[in-house]
């Protein structure tokens, strides 16, 4: 969501700042801002509704140098997007603050302060946390410990950081659900909420962790846990790679992220297969023995990985002989749950940090689950450090709002979750060897498919006029048919449902009509028949079909069915398959519509609030 960036350096550090903007631009954002004390003492802020480029245009009309900084890309969530309300915030000239995250009592301590003289020039909660630390100030005369005690006064999620122009020779920052990490130089040190942001000056990072509040200088990192109490952090050495600036031959990321998924599978798979089974430590040290012991799995999730979640619940039960509920994490956290006896608990985020599901990770631990898995992008996530086992995906940086490399390694991840505990669950050796063979012949499948893009770029022509679309999908397909809706609406702005096929006689029927295109995975399974009767119903009252369906499916164009040959493949891995063409004709669909691919509206990359 909101991207942070912040620096204590003798160099000016507003092209630091700027350039860390740019590289959490893929996040989601509204407008942009940077705070710096000059040379003169003094604190200058510029700020900005769009892209960074109108910071960037903004800065460079009129220069802000300075050693001591922080910057900000505001999602908003109290206010309107606006300059006013865009980020640094500032309170009685000289305390600024950045903030991301929600603070819940912002109502009340903003009538507080009103009611001592503070004057709000915003509609944003963030506000709030500059006035309260420049009121503690006046107290503690340390910006530290005002920045403490104002912390205690919060509800909510925050990763904040504060500068005051008195004192420049520190920044104050906070964590507290959202997340927040120092990256340290020589005779300098920065704080992001994101370490790809500082990739350019730093391959060292502390991630601070729930509660924490640290204090950060040229020289120095002191960081508090949440009782105050001085406390070591470790110190990160990161291998991760950056190509945000690069595009290479594709128009937009989402393609060019589209296109790298076979090699990206390929990562996924890379040292964990053995010529007939998963290897345990795949998962981490201790798989084996909590996997041994797991008779039930609840997942939780959010989004495109609330989908990946309920193909493998099919995959689960199918293939591993043990149950398994699935969750959406918002849901999950706000009702009273039962843990089933021998339960281990799963959380699924490609970015590690999306609160709902930290929360629900949080909640689980509380209510005895045995033990903890994580299946993830980004290896210093919160959801990582805080989970007992966990899977990385691999699948590198995904720019583009709309998921996609990160959803097909979400998926390759859980397929390797079911060997790893079918194994301990009565499935047999043979199966096992067959389906290793599936997964290693998946990348070269995928590879396969995307030579259909130029029809599915022919297709989309098609919904050029179109408002709303219906997917369709049966077993562990109807999931994939849930993504390809999202996707649809996500990048298109189509309005889009998807139904288990079964259910079209329970109410969707009643939208079919030659307006209404319907979209169908059919792979080559054991409902493809009972698939094919479902597609009947739509043509009988004249609805016009567009099927992605197996080779061998045998399923021919007509005036009113498209068909889509899609390689054929193990029947078990087709969701994962089945996935790109869908990714393919959301893409292309929105090209006609001429819509922000990469950075669709309302919407944001990482969602660090509930």
């Amino acid at each position: 969501m909101c991207g942070i960036v912040g620096a204590v350096a003798q160099r000016d550090v507003v092209d630091i700042l700027v350039e860390g903007l740019r590289r959490l631009e893929y996040r989601g954002y509204d407008s942009a801002g940077v705070a710096v004390v000059n040379g003169s003492g003094e604190l200058q802020r510029l700020r900005r509704l769009g892209k960074v480029k109108e910071l960037s245009d903004a800065v460079k009309a009129q220069p802000t140098p300075g050693g001591t900084g922080i910057a900000h890309t505001r999602w908003a969530t109290h206010g309107e997007p606006s300059e006013r309300n865009a980020h640094p915030h500032v309170s009685k000239e000289h305390i600024a603050v950045v903030h991301n995250g929600i603070i819940e009592n912002h109502a009340p301590l903003r009538t507080q302060l009103q009611n001592e003289g503070y004057v709000f020039t915003s509609d944003t909660d963030t506000e709030v946390i500059a006035h309260l630390v420049q009121k503690e100030l006046k107290q503690a005369n340390d910006l530290l410990t005002a920045v403490q005690k104002t912390v205690k006064q919060l509800h909510g999620a925050y990763g904040t950081v504060l500068m005051d122009k008195n004192d420049s020779s520190r920044l104050v920052v906070a964590r507290s659900g959202s997340p927040l990490v120092i990256g340290l130089g020589i005779g300098e040190n920065f704080i992001a909420s994101d370490q790809l942001a500082l990739l350019p000056v730093t391959r060292r990072f502390i991630f601070l962790e729930e509660g924490d509040v640290a204090e950060i200088t040229r020289t120095s990192i002191k960081i508090f846990d949440k009782d105050g109490k001085a406390v070591e952090r470790q110190i990160h050495e990161s291998t991760a790679s950056y190509d945000a600036g690069d595009k290479g031959q594709y128009r937009h990321f989402m393609l060019k992220e589209i296109y790298e998924q076979p090699n990206a599978v390929l990562n996924t798979l890379e040292g964990r297969l053995s010529n007939d089974s998963v290897m345990d430590e795949t998962f981490g040290n201790g798989a084996a023995e909590l996997f041994k012991k797991v008779k039930h799995i609840q997942i939780v999730a959010c989004g495109t990985s609330y989908h990946s979640a309920m193909v493998a619940r099919y995959w689960l039960e199918t293939f591993s002989g043990i149950s398994c509920n699935v969750e959406i994490a918002s849901e999950f956290r706000y009702r009273k749950s039962f843990v089933q006896p021998n339960s281990m608990v799963v959380t699924i985020s490609q970015s590690g940090e999306t609160a709902d599901t930290l929360a629900a990770l949080r909640l689980a631990k509380e209510l005895g689950y045995l033990g903890s898995l994580s299946i993830c992008n980004v290896a210093g996530s919160s959801l990582v450090r805080e989970s007992d086992l966990a899977f990385m995906t691999r699948a590198g940086a995904e720019i583009g709002v709309a998921s996609t490399k990160a959803f097909t390694t979400q998926l390759v991840g859980l397929a390797m979750l079911v060997l790893a505990i079918g194994k301990y669950n009565g499935l047999s050796a043979a199966d096992q060897k067959e389906m290793v063979a599936a997964l290693k012949n998946l990348p070269a499948k995928l590879e396969e498919s995307l030579t259909l893009a130029s029809q599915i770029e022919a297709l989309a022509e098609e919904f050029a006029d179109k408002h709303h679309a219906l997917f369709l999908g049966r077993g562990d397909q109807y999931p994939i048919a849930m993504e390809g809706a999202l996707k649809l609406k996500e990048i298109s702005y189509i309005h889009a449902e998807a139904y288990a096929a079964g259910e079209l006689k329970h109410g969707p029927l009643a939208l079919i009509d030659a307006h209404m295109p319907i979209i169908v995975v059919a792979p080559n399974n054991d409902l493809l028949e009972k698939l094919k009767s479902n597609v009947e119903e739509v043509r009988a009252r004249g609805g016009i079909l567009y099927v992605f369906a197996d080779v061998d499916a045998h399923f021919k164009s007509d005036a009113t069915m498209r068909v889509i040959n899609v390689p054929h493949i193990h029947p078990w891995l087709a969701p994962i398959l089945y996935t790109i063409p869908l990714q393919l004709l959301s893409y292309y669909v929105a090209i006609i519509k001429g819509t922000d691919v990469d950075q669709p509206r309302n919407l944001a990359k990482s969602v660090t609030v509930e």
